[in-house]
């Protein structure tokens, strides 16, 4: 095996260069999510996958706040991020922009996660919906495509945090 690596090993960049480093072309939306800890988690797995921007929309909280920055780990100094109230308003905004908004749910003629295949110049806007609600009606309909992450299991439900983890790996390393 190999010894763990410590701190300085690590080679972590600081705030102040990860501002301007080069991004992956994905803004990660959250759509009304009610878990603070989910929020924390979502910035501080988007900083580890340096995504462009974070999109706060609804109800979902912003920092700064004690309860987001517990599972954030100081990411909401890193990663951009922006409120909106509504969400039509962040969907009007990054299609304005040129990115492909792409929510996370499953829907009918929903693609599996696997069998996306992101366009290596393109820019994706990736919708996450609210713990119980999931993504709001309105932006499945504004949506160019609809993701969902293959399940086996008797729940077919995985917590956001966990899904974006997941979906986020796989659109970096098919960008990549």
């Amino acid at each position: 095996m190999g010894r763990k690596l410590n701190m300085d090993e690590l080679n972590r960049m600081t705030v102040s260069d990860f501002k301007k480093s080069k991004k992956i072309p994905v803004v990660v939306v959250l759509d009304n999510i009610r878990s603070l800890s989910n929020i924390g988690s979502v910035f501080r797995t988007s900083d580890a996958f340096r995504v462009k921007a974070i999109h706060l929309c609804g109800i979902t909280a912003q920092p700064p706040h004690r309860e987001i920055h517990k599972t954030a780990l100081n990411a909401t100094e890193s990663v951009n991020w922006k409120y909106f109230k509504n969400i039509l308003d962040s969907i009007e905004e990054l299609r304005a922009d040129g990115y492909k908004i792409v929510s996370i749910e499953q829907v009918e003629n929903s693609t599996f996660l696997n069998d996306f295949m992101p366009e290596k110049n393109g820019s994706y806007a990736l919708i996450f919906g609210n713990e119980v609600k999931g993504v709001s009606d309105s932006a499945i309909a504004l949506s160019d495509i609809c993701i969902e992450i293959p399940q086996w299991g008797t729940k077919h439900s995985l917590n956001i945090s966990v899904s974006v983890g997941v979906v986020l790996w796989d659109i970096v390393l098919k960008l990549k």
